[in-house]
C-alpha cells in the first residue's frame, strides 16, 4: 500500500491540546523586567486563541466553517510510502511520508492560518500583521486573510525576502502588503537600520515589528505563525489523519521525524502520537531535527526569554539562544528562529523526544536524492527531516532492522529554487 488516502469527512472534528498531557507541568509566560508583556496580550491577540492558548482542555472543537475549508483545500492531506527511496537506498526500512506540502499555500501553515483569521474576522480584526521566515507562514497567513475578507501585513525576514521573490509575488497575489524586516516602517525598525544598515534580519526582528503595528493600531491584532500553543494546536490535524492512516496500513512506525523551527510542524505531526508514548501505548522514538546553525534544542539554554527581539512578548520559558541571536542566512529561513515552543521544549527537557541536527549541504543532499527517487521537491525545511530519515534507514541496512520510519514533508521547495541552485553549482555559503 503506497498511498494512503482518507476520504473527506474524516477531517478531524477537533484539535489536540497536549496542554493536560505533559509530562511536567508547562511554565507560565511571564514579564520582562518593568514591562507589561502579559498585561499587552489582550491587546495582541485575538480573545479566541488566548483561551486556546491558556486551555486544559484536551480536544477543542474546530468552528465548522474552518473545518469545511479544510475539507476544501485538500484534507485529509496523503500518506505515502517512499518505496523508490526505500530500493535507491537499498534499506529494509520502510519510509512513509506525511504530504502536508500539497496545500495551496505549500506546506502545513494554512491549518492555523484559516483558524487565526477566522478567529480575527468574527472579533471584527479588520487587519492582522505577522512575521515570516522562507514565507510559508505569510503565503499561508496572506491567502488565509483573503478567503476571510480582511487586510494582512506581512514583515519578511530580509534575506529571505531577497532569496525568495516570488513568495512575495505569492502573497502580493493574496491581496497582502509585504515589507523585507527590518523594515522602515517601525521604531524597531528603523533603529536597526540606522545602526546596522546591512542587518539581514531575523524572525525575532519581524515579530517585534509585527508586534508594533498590531499595539499601535486600533482592530489590528497580530498572527504567530509556529511556538505558542495556539498554534500547535492547530496543526494537531496532520497527527490525527497520521494516526488512522498509520491504523490502515496496519504499520506501528519505530521513528517519526519532522523538522524544528519554532515547532509548529513537528507539533501537529507528531503531539497525537506523542499522546499515545505518554500513554504507554507505543514504544517509538521521536526525532526533533533543527539546523546546526541554529541549534536551539541541540546546544541551546532552557530559561526564560523573549519571544522576539526587542521585547514586546512576555517571556516564555523555553529552549532559546537568546532573543538577540542572529541565525546565519541559509535557505531553511522557517528554522532560523532563536527559541523554541515551550511544550516542545518541556518534551524535550523530559527526554520524551530527542533532538537532533543537520548541516545546510546534507539536507540539500537528501533533497536531491528524494527529488530524484520520489518525484517531488521539499522545502529545505522539510529536507532536514528527510536527511534524518535516510540516515535511520541507512543504520537500518547496516543492522539488518526491519524499522518503519514517518516522516512529516511539511512543504514543498518550488520556490526555494535558488537554494538548489545554489547547492548544484556549489556555492551554498553556510
Amino acid at each position: 500500500m503506497y498511498n494512503i488516502t482518507l476520504p473527506s469527512d474524516e477531517v478531524p472534528k477537533h484539535w489536540y491540546n497536549i496542554n493536560p498531557d505533559l509530562p511536567i507541568e508547562l511554565p507560565m509566560p511571564i514579564d520582562g523586567e518593568g514591562g507589561h508583556q502579559v498585561e499587552n496580550l489582550p491587546i495582541i491577540f485575538t480573545k479566541a486563541v488566548l483561551e486556546q492558548e491558556m486551555s486544559m482542555e484536551r480536544y477543542i472543537k474546530i468552528p465548522k466553517e474552518v473545518r469545511d475549508i479544510y475539507q476544501r483545500i485538500g484534507r485529509p492531506t496523503p500518506l505515502f510510502r517512499a518505496k523508490s527511496l526505500e530500493e535507491k537506498l537499498n534499506t529494509p526500512a520502510k519510509i512513509y511520508y506525511k504530504r502536508e506540502d500539497s496545500s495551496p499555500a505549500g506546506s502545513h501553515k494554512l491549518n492555523s492560518a484559516l483558524a487565526q483569521a477566522y478567529y480575527a474576522r468574527e472579533e471584527g480584526v479588520e487587519k492582522l500583521t505577522t512575521e515570516t521566515g522562507a514565507g510559508q507562514w505569510g503565503s499561508a497567513l496572506a491567502l488565509a486573510c483573503s478567503m476571510m475578507g480582511i487586510e494582512c501585513d506581512v514583515y519578511m525576514v530580509k534575506v529571505s525576502y531577497n532569496q525568495k521573490p516570488f513568495r512575495k509575488t505569492v502573497m502580493e497575489l493574496y491581496n497582502s502588503n509585504i515589507y523585507a524586516s527590518p523594515s522602515m516602517n517601525t521604531d524597531v525598525g528603523r533603529k536597526i537600520n540606522k545602526e546596522t544598515p546591512e542587518h539581514p534580519g531575523s524572525l525575532g526582528i519581524a515579530i517585534s515589528e509585527a508586534i508594533e503595528v498590531a499595539l499601535a493600531n486600533e482592530n489590528t491584532k497580530y498572527s504567530l505563525g509556529s511556538v505558542l500553543n495556539h498554534v500547535m494546536l492547530h496543526q494537531t490535524v496532520i497527527g490525527q489523519e497520521l494516526k488512522k492512516q498509520l491504523e490502515i496500513a496496519e504499520e506501528e512506525p519505530d521513528v517519526f521525524i519532522a523538522c524544528v523551527g519554532g515547532g509548529s510542524n513537528f507539533a501537529g505531526s507528531m503531539y497525537p502520537l506523542i499522546k499515545d508514548k505518554l500513554d504507554g501505548k507505543i514504544d517509538a522514538e521521536f526525532l526533533a531535527v533543527e539546523p546546526s546553525s541554529c541549534p536551539t534544542l541541540t546546544k541551546g539554554s532552557y530559561e526564560y526569554d523573549f519571544g522576539d527581539t526587542e521585547g514586546f512578548t512576555p517571556m516564555l520559558k523555553m529552549f532559546t539562544l537568546g532573543h538577540d541571536f542572529i541565525a546565519p542566512s541559509v535557505h531553511a529561513g522557517g528554522l532560523r528562529y532563536h527559541g523554541m515552543s515551550p511544550q516542545v521544549s518541556v518534551l524535550a527537557k523530559a527526554n520524551v523526544i530527542k533532538p537532533v541536527s543537520a548541516a545546510q549541504e546534507d539536507i540539500f543532499k537528501a533533497a536531491q536524492l528524494f527529488a530524484s527517487t520520489e518525484a517531488i521537491i521539499p522545502a529545505p525545511e522539510s529536507s532536514h527531516a528527510l536527511k534524518i530519515g535516510i540516515d535511520e534507514a541507512k543504520k537500518a541496512k547496516e543492522t539488518g532492522e526491519e524499522k518503519t520510519i514517518v516522516i512529516n514533508l511539511s512543504g514543498h521547495g518550488l520556490l526555494d529554487l535558488q537554494g538548489y541552485s545554489d547547492f548544484l553549482s556549489g556555492n551554498l555559503t553556510q
